[in-house]
């Protein structure tokens, strides 16, 4: 019996662009089988996700496409990336997975609601009665995804395609995401193909792996053999570009350093001169890499860290802070019940310093970070800045705080506003202060010529050619729009800089980027990060101490090697037992 459940054979997809057909998947060819998981990993833009889309039938009609692969439309189903864009705001989580039911078999409403209840319990959604009746924005993160698997599997798929479905959850609700698909994968005995950017989740899930480079697949076979034994360049970059966690490198390696590296090498080894081994250690493996740059700049710092902050009064101090939120309320509007998002929280933070802010999605880490940032209200406790409280700021007060404090929010899609070029996006800031701002040299307000020159100066620090000063948002990648980001937070050249989860939609190769420019722009500028994230890799290879959230409550803190190597509240052991390892 064929156990084959998909096979693709020389795929091509172009699309129309200035009046041609540009190729975008070129010849691509794999084979999934029932019961095992196909990894597709690549960087953004590499085509995965339109190999998907065409499988699927979902490419729109001025795509082309040619090749040859099995119709799988009715016994196949798709999880996308986003789950908040994919279910429908306005019907209730039950009703959006009853329609599938609904839609391709014949069932009354009773048996589709039996059947969806049975699968929310199957998929481990808490109170699948209450999750039934919800609506998307009442539900968590990971809860939203597993409404979208059990949409998937409604209908008992042969096949399901798994396009990036963790990439924006905490390492444990994303463990737990991978076991689950496992053990529905065993149950059921589906095919799976599973696209991410994270050859750490590729290495917890996948059978068989694809690499995808510029829409051709270059490298293929078993997962072990191929994460631990790499053969193409490109594939042995991605690797290289993973932060480490038994290291602390100065720099991270980005794909395109990788891949010039290697280049040199080959070139050196067939020169009249080639060097000896030693020298060229640094190309054979990422190890080796690590071990050959100089110490992270922090870690120069950890051994008089402490020493420091007894003598230096903090930049932040915050003390017993609580923010709520009203849960239920009475008909005049009195709060009956209420949640404690952030439960009287204290700490410090230093001038120049970088602190991660770590903890699974609902701690209260963003709220966090908007109360310091005078977004949102906390209902007790303090927050000092410079020594000065921030309570009962006026107007003028706040504004010129804004100065002082920026943030760099986690999506740089929605952060930007698409009508307005990203020239004038970075210089708003400027223009909203020009009040408050003078030019040194006439002691007068900023001219528009100056405030351009100052804009066009950060965009060539943060890796943005001048030209594309007048260019619009959707004309750039996600890493290029979050480098705008930064520029548009640094304009101001704030001292605290709050940074929510400013790199965890990014592939591995533009998070090393963006990392390694924000280590830059801190040696050079002096600035103060909070750095907070889900990602526990990232956090340590930025930051100098690391605040374990859970539930409201810093429940750990410390030195980020320390609490690494010897951490010691249960929650933060759990947290990093989490992390995906190749």
């Amino acid at each position: 019996m064929d156990e084959t459940v998909l096979k693709v054979s020389d795929l091509h997809v172009a699309f129309p662009h200035d009046g041609e057909y540009r190729e975008a998947v070129k010849g691509v060819s794999f084979t999934v089988r029932r019961g095992t998981t196909l990894g597709i990993v690549g960087e953004s833009g590499s085509g995965k996700s339109v190999t998907s889309l065409a499988i699927m039938g979902l490419l729109p009609k001025t795509a082309q496409v040619t090749g040859s692969w099995s119709d799988m439309r009715g016994h196949s189903s798709m999880i996308f990336q986003e789950p908040m864009t994919s279910l429908n705001p306005v019907q209730r989580c039950g009703a959006q997975v009853e329609e599938m039911l609904l839609a391709h078999e014949q069932v009354s409403r009773k048996e589709a609601r039996r059947r969806t209840l049975q699968l929310f319990e199957e998929v481990m959604l808490p109170r699948p009665e209450k999750i039934y009746r919800s609506y998307p924005h009442e539900i968590s993160g990971g809860q939203k995804q597993r409404v979208m698997i059990a949409m998937a599997l409604i209908c008992h798929p042969d096949l399901l395609i798994a396009d990036e479905p963790t990439t924006a959850l905490d390492v444990t609700v994303q463990k737990t995401i991978l076991d689950l698909l496992r053990s529905l994968q065993n149950k059921y005995h589906i095919g799976i193909i599973f696209i991410t950017h994270d050859l750490g989740v590729i290495a917890q899930i996948a059978d068989e792996v694809a690499v995808m480079y510029h829409g051709e697949i270059v490298e293929q076979g078993p997962a072990h053999q191929l994460l631990h034994h790499p053969q193409h360049p490109y594939t042995k970059g991605l690797l290289a570009c993973r932060p480490p966690l038994d290291s602390r490198p100065r720099r991270l390696l980005t794909v395109k350093d990788f891949l010039e590296m290697e280049n040199s090498a080959t070139k050196m080894e067939h020169s009249a001169h080639a060097p000896n081994d030693s020298q060229f250690h640094t190309i054979n493996s990422q190890p080796n890499y690590y071990e050959t740059t100089q110490p992270h700049p922090n870690n120069s710092q950890s051994s008089i860290h402490n020493s420091q902050l007894e003598n230096n009064s903090p930049l932040l101090r915050v003390r017993d802070l609580q923010v709520t939120y009203p849960l239920e309320t009475t008909i005049l509007g009195k709060v009956k019940k209420e949640l404690k998002a952030v439960n009287e929280l204290s700490f410090d933070i230093y001038r120049g310093e970088t602190v991660g802010l770590v903890g699974e999605s609902g701690c209260g880490k963003s709220t966090l970070g908007r109360a310091i940032l005078q977004l949102l209200a906390h209902s007790s406790g303090s927050i000092e800045y410079d020594g000065r409280s921030l309570d009962n700021l006026t107007p003028a007060d706040t504004k010129a705080l804004r100065r002082k404090m920026q943030i760099i929010f986690q999506d740089p899609y929605s952060s930007l506003n698409p009508r307005i070029t990203i020239g004038e996006a970075i210089a708003e800031p400027l223009i909203v202060h020009n009040s408050s701002i003078t030019d040194q040299t006439s002691n007068t307000r900023i001219s528009k010529t100056a405030i351009k020159e100052k804009v066009l100066n950060l965009m060539q620090q943060v890796g943005l050619e001048p030209e594309w000063y007048n260019r619009y948002p959707h004309e750039f990648s996600g890493g290029q729009r979050q480098r705008v980001c930064i520029a548009r937070a640094l304009i101001l050249q704030p001292e605290l800089v709050i940074c929510d989860e400013s790199v965890s939609a990014l592939d591995v190769s533009v998070q090393a980027q963006v990392l390694n420019l924000l280590n830059d722009l801190k040696e050079r500028h002096g600035y103060t990060y909070l750095f907070i994230t889900h990602d526990l890799s990232v956090v340590k290879f930025l930051s100098d101490r690391i605040l374990v959230m859970q539930q409201g409550r810093i429940v750990e803190q410390g030195p980020a090697d320390q609490l690494f190597a010897h951490p010691q509240h249960p929650y933060t052991q759990r947290l990093l037992a989490a992390i995906p390892k190749v």
